[in-house]
């Protein structure tokens, strides 16, 4: 066990999969330099140039050469700096990686890892900033992890590079350099289960990435009055898990979704209608959401945090829910 951030945990578990499986190659822009952010820092250094490549400023190019490599037999992580650059691959990812297998027959796979992070408080303005997942999420074909802790971020990139199928794995920059204990060979995470960070009784509040710790601390202070919330991080939105959501849902019969993304429109509104469908006559009130408004981030420091949802927006929303019905 030792102490080490999110973005080191990414690191790491790539090294261990490079050196357990040659296949396993890194490609982007200014990756054997460490990458924008340091997760690939080291490996040109132990693995070399030809398998941690440098590639020119194309992200089509590069998820292209990506998928072709994976078809080929090898098991390419490839890194896109920030998700808002992501338009420019999504022709290969979207209309190529994810459907390769159901319009071969299944006698293609893509076993390609596409890494990207997202998320603004970092001053990175509005092409820099955005929560982009849930436009990934509406593509079949295409797997998307979102871990907000650095033992998954580890686990689940070990499982991510396994999956014989296109994984997208988003991470957060603002939570890239806080440390956490994590295990020294840490344990791969199930694609497609959550973990519930706290229990409670009074309402269930799910939330992705940052706002996993913006939850918490809501947690926290609601316990002051008396209110116990339950915590849960899907850590995975493709596949969801629907069954570990709906089960707290049952028992507390109250539901609060955050995530950091614009509200309208977001991966939460699919939560919100899964748990509806499921949780009809549980419900003892309506279905809260938390996200940020319908507007490009800003740019300015006070603006951008105004801009930003936190433990505040999820604490007024833990008391709608608890106010109604």
């Amino acid at each position: 066990m030792s102490r080490t951030t999110y973005v080191r945990a990414v690191g790491d578990a790539v090294a261990r999969a490079m050196r357990a499986d040659e296949r396993v190659i890194v490609l982007g822009e200014d990756v054997a330099e460490g990458g924008p952010y340091t997760a690939t820092a080291g490996l040109s250094e132990e693995f070399g140039r030809e398998r941690v490549r440098n590639t020119p400023i194309s992200e089509a190019a590069v998820c292209g050469v990506a998928v072709g490599a994976a078809q080929a037999g090898m098991r390419p992580i490839v890194e896109i700096m920030f998700i808002d650059f992501i338009t420019l691959a999504l022709d290969q990812l979207v209309n190529q990686a994810a459907k390769a297998r159901f319009m071969s027959g299944g006698q293609l796979s893509v076993p390609l890892v596409l890494r990207t992070q997202g998320g603004a408080g970092q001053r990175g303005g509005a092409q820099h900033s955005q929560s982009l997942e849930s436009w990934l999420t509406h593509i079949p074909g295409l797997k998307v992890v979102m871990p907000s802790r650095a033992v998954d971020a580890a686990g689940l990139m070990t499982s991510a590079i396994a999956d014989p199928d296109p994984v997208v794995f988003i991470e957060s920059k603002a939570l890239y350099f806080a440390r956490e204990d994590v295990a020294d060979e840490p344990p791969a995470v199930p694609i497609g289960r959550a973990i519930t960070l706290r229990a409670g009784s009074d309402v269930t509040i799910v939330a992705t990435s940052r706002m996993v710790r913006s939850a918490l601390e809501a947690a926290e202070r609601l316990a002051g009055e008396g209110i116990e919330a339950e915590v849960i991080d899907p850590r995975t939105l493709v596949p969801l898990d629907v069954e570990a959501i709906t089960a707290s849902v049952a028992r507390t019969s109250r539901l609060v979704v955050a995530h950091e993304a614009v509200e309208f429109g977001g991966f939460g509104g699919e939560i919100v209608a899964t748990v509806q469908a499921a949780c009809f006559d549980d419900l003892d009130a309506p279905i809260e959401r938390v996200g940020a408004p319908f507007t490009p981030i800003p740019l300015s420091p006070r603006l951008e945090e105004e801009y930003l949802p936190g433990a505040d927006e999820v604490v007024a929303a833990v008391r709608r829910t608890l106010a109604d019905g």
